[in-house]
């Protein structure tokens, strides 16, 4: 046990934890991060070399004003570190007219005065050849999008977290936490621990460390592609664009070609949820490449080439796929974050300052009020 408790101990340091311990250490807090694996591993959700930001967010307009921070902070964690860590690419999300992510862009656009350009499938095909698509689909195209380097991004807030002077444990499990009156007992695969505070951001083992909350998070398998093209110039990010498609019965994603791995290409949702990240099985097998391989005939000229590499990654859902973020109900030292439901990974920077606020004061000024402990409907099971 230590000799004088922590301020804050920050459990896992993923996407969130790893800004969480960013965000206290450069305010002075005294803070101890816990990581079951290797730091920087691509066990959870933040691996596969890209991650998507974008602020004409299809999902609620609510998210807007935390993109905006969001943006903000990556950009201020550039300054700090030096690093480069978003490249700006437009995004065009692509569907019929009336579908949710058609209509989810506009909203959150017009709300909040963002600029998007309405595009007809013969502007897409004209301004983006490299796309196959017909009438009725229709597209949005935001041009303040970008490409984060998602490694790169948590390895730059661990590293300027300890340059500030927190404390990373790799490669240290945490088996259990308490409550001890003015003190939060934190007992690891190792030794126990005190701080004053704790954040749980422990990414698809969440349910494991809330449980008492009695909220369903589930966890969703999903297998990420990059695919080779016949001429990878033509899908450059300063020829082709982040693209979002839904289509009647499935969604995906993809990013321009940004190195030598190619086009990459994902199915966003569609797997069956599960209960524990034990359950996601980590090989990637010929059956996943069956929805994306269909996808990438069907809608892209010249990019059925080989597939260059794949990676297995895990969602951690709420049935509503909106956040969770708050103050634990029965005790006012614990917040935490999770539920970020695959589309989290962007607010990583903002959401570190929102955990620190709520370590300490309890509250913050960012709006987060979507987010906060909700009733769901009754739980039945894996999906």
């Amino acid at each position: 046990m230590s000799q004088r408790p922590f301020d804050v101990i920050v459990i896992g340091a993923g996407a969130m934890g790893s800004a969480a311990l960013y965000e206290l250490a450069r305010r002075g807090r005294r803070v101890l991060g816990f990581e079951q694996f290797t730091p920087v591993h691509d066990r959870g959700s933040s691996h596969g070399r890209t991650r998507i930001i974008r602020k004409a967010y299809y999902e609620h307009p609510d998210y807007v004003p935390l993109l905006k921070r969001a943006y903000s902070r990556w950009y201020d964690l550039e300054v700090a570190s030096g690093k480069h860590l978003l490249t700006e690419c437009p995004c065009l999300s692509i569907g019929l007219p009336d579908s949710a992510t058609i209509l989810g862009v506009r909203a959150s656009a017009d709300e909040h005065g963002l600029e998007v350009d309405s595009l007809d499938a013969r502007e897409i095909a004209k301004r983006y050849p490299q796309f196959r698509i017909d009438e009725p689909y229709v597209g949005e195209l935001e041009r303040g999008a970008g490409i984060l380097a998602v490694e790169d991004c948590v390895r730059t807030h661990l590293s300027e977290a300890v340059r500030l002077g927190a404390t990373l444990h790799g490669e240290e499990t945490v088996v259990s936490w308490e409550v001890r009156g003015q003190q939060v007992a934190v007992r690891t695969d190792r030794a126990f621990y005190l701080a004053h505070k704790l954040v749980i951001a422990a990414g698809p083992w969440s349910a494991r460390m809330l449980h008492e909350i009695g909220r369903p998070l589930r966890v969703m398998r999903q297998v990420m592609f990059w695919f080779g093209t016949a001429d990878d110039r033509r899908f450059r990010r300063d020829r082709f664009p982040i693209f979002l498609v839904e289509t009647p019965d499935r969604s995906f994603y993809g990013t321009p070609i940004t190195d030598t791995m190619g086009l990459k290409v994902a199915e966003h949702y569609g797997a069956p949820e599960l209960l524990t990240p034990e359950e996601v099985d980590r090989v990637v097998a010929a059956s996943d490449l069956t929805h994306p391989g269909e996808f990438v005939r069907t809608w892209l000229h010249d990019a059925t080439g080989p597939v260059r590499d794949s990676k297995v990654c895990t969602y951690t859902t709420t049935p509503d796929r909106h956040f969770l973020i708050d103050v634990h109900p029965d005790h006012s030292r614990v917040c935490f974050a999770a539920g970020f439901s695959g589309h989290g990974f962007k607010f990583a920077s903002v959401v570190g300052e929102i955990l620190a606020d709520l370590a300490d004061e309890g509250r913050t000024a960012l709006p987060i009020g979507r987010f906060r402990l909700r009733d769901f409907p009754p739980d039945s099971g894996p999906v």
